[in-house]
């Protein structure tokens, strides 16, 4: 445990970024192992036989507790693809925290390919959080390319909440999910990029079941000679509804798409779209330049409180 809390202090900032606790249930991943593991009441955590990655296990009499499965990078030119399967009985609630802080100080690229797939059974409430984090100044890139799958079960829950707002070279963000009846999906997904950082993310979700229901927010802020892509598409394949809103900030030489799709296959399938993307509005930085902040930091003020 003292090597442990060790490694805990000399990675404090990716740490916090990710937003790991010792407490509960937990799986860290270090450059490429598992560096510490331990299990909780209701939730059990399994290697797998073949392959890299994890079996995590959530019993129904699961009531609010957390299991955090963060992988930090410190090597540059490491290279993974790790496969996690949540398996989730009736009725559990529960919050799962993952993540990935890549730090990168060489010349080669380092990346973590994460693959998570969710089997959620009835009446569950599940909030899955994912922070992504990148620094060094190294001249290798810091590329993470997360893999969602999520299989919702009836009146079940599912919180998908998301964030990236550092030193991120590249991502390519894959999401897909199925709702069963009277499931619902909650998606807030925040990211912010700078540079000249390439942020892709399309999620599809299938309204499969009756009373199905899903709300999808996507915030971000492209800075400099950034460039973002953001697709989302709601499939409606029975009586659901579905809200897609996407609100964009773009700065400087930066590139911004979004292209949310909607896609009624039933005839009472309720789906809307919303979509913006513009510059920060001059009034506010003008109004936050008379209380005394310099124009950086009126910008910097606008952007944190659009980004929560």
């Amino acid at each position: 445990m003292s090597d442990f809390k060790e490694l805990m202090n000399e990675m404090l900032n990716f740490i916090d970024a990710v937003g790991f606790t010792d407490e509960g249930a937990y799986n860290l991943r270090y450059n490429g192992s598992s560096y510490a593991h331990e299990n909780s009441e209701h939730i059990r955590i399994v290697h797998k036989e073949q392959g890299l990655g994890l079996d995590i296990y959530i019993d129904g009499n699961c009531d609010g507790e957390e299991v955090h499965i963060p992988v930090i990078v410190d090597r540059s030119g490491l290279r993974e693809k790790v496969l996690n399967d949540f398996h989730i009985e009736d009725g559990a609630k529960a919050t799962i925290a993952a993540g990935c802080g890549i730090h990168n100080c060489g010349d080669e690229d380092s990346q973590h390919d994460g693959v998570h797939t969710f089997y959620i059974g009835k009446n569950c409430d599940i909030t899955y959080s994912e922070n992504h984090y990148g620094d060094g100044d190294g001249t290798g890139a810091r590329i993470l390319n997360p893999v969602t799958n999520v299989y919702v079960g009836e009146n079940s829950v599912f919180t998908l909440d998301t964030a990236q707002i550092k030193g991120v070279s590249s991502t390519n963000r894959q999401t897909h999910v199925e709702l069963e009846d009277k499931a619902k999906l909650y998606v807030v997904e925040k990211l912010m990029t700078h540079e000249d950082q390439l942020a892709e993310s399309n999620i599809d979700v299938e309204l499969k079941g009756e009373g199905s229901s899903a709300k999808i927010v996507s915030r971000a802020v492209a800075k400099e000679s950034s460039r973002q892509v953001f697709h989302p598409a709601a499939i409606g394949k029975s009586k659901c509804n579905a809200h897609i809103q996407c609100d964009a900030i773009i700065m400087d030489d930066a590139k911004v798409r979004s292209i949310p799709e909607i896609d009624a296959q039933n005839l009472n399938a309720a789906i809307i779209h919303e979509a913006a993307i513009g510059r920060i509005n001059d009034e506010q930085v003008l109004k936050l330049r008379t209380l005394g902040l310099t124009e950086d930091d009126a910008e910097a003020v606008i952007i944190d409180n659009f980004l929560n």
